[in-house]
């Protein structure tokens, strides 16, 4: 068999990730898998921009347990809150936090997520990116020291869950409202099929934070 050659996977598919929101998010696609975490460095280029830079650290994820796999399909993921340019990341401590809620009250800003299915037996990889925008509200300063004081900002990315309490702070998003939890599942459905893996795209549970089908199923027909 060519490295090339092998067109529908069979094994386990295998989230490369800690993360808890992704792992429930996948959950919702009915189909078995099994979690992996990698321990790898996150320093990257930044220089190549946040959607490359995106790519390449869930690349880094996967690509460091496929090692440990001889079938299946590894799916690695980044994602990253980008507000004018400059990558923001989780906060160092409260003062971080509210310092980065300052920054995008008010304000649009983009979180992107890398996404990855890698093969580790022919090397295979499909690597896509998904963006989307979302608006903080203008909200008071009373409401934003009382968000960080119930510490959901302290270990998210831009210092706020759409998912959890912060999704009050959020004004309106333009995209795909999982990709902003953490793993857009619109993309992970094409990726999937493309091994050879997933029902029809439209099959795919993708919905904003009202229920309605993700946009971006909707759009792609």
């Amino acid at each position: 068999m060519s490295r090339s050659s092998r067109s529908i996977l069979t094994g386990p598919l295998v989230l490369a990730s800690a993360s808890p929101r992704r792992r429930a998010l996948l959950e919702q696609l009915d189909v078995p898998f099994v979690v992996a975490p990698s321990r790898v460095s996150e320093d990257v280029d930044r220089s190549i921009g946040p959607v490359e830079a995106t790519k390449a650290l869930a690349l880094r994820k996967a690509a460091a347990i496929a090692r440990d796999y001889r079938d299946g399909l590894i799916i690695g993921a980044d994602t990253v809150v980008e507000h004018q340019g400059e990558i923001l990341t989780k906060p160092t401590d409260v003062a971080d936090a509210k310092a980065m809620l300052v920054r995008l009250r008010g304000h649009w800003h983009r979180v992107i997520t890398g996404l990855v299915g890698l093969d580790p037996i022919t090397g295979r990889t499909e690597v896509s990116a998904v963006v989307t925008g979302v608006k903080l509200r203008d909200y008071t300063d009373r409401e934003l020291a009382r968000y960080v004081a119930s510490g959901e900002p302290l270990d998210k990315a831009g210092s706020y869950a759409i998912q959890g309490k912060g999704g009050k702070l959020v004004e309106m998003i333009d995209g795909c409202y999982n990709n902003v939890v953490g793993l857009p599942l619109c993309e992970l459905a094409v990726i999937l099929q493309r091994f050879g893996w997933a029902p029809p795209i439209r099959n795919a549970v993708c919905t904003d934070q009202n229920g309605c089908p993700c946009p971006r199923l909707s759009s792609s027909g």
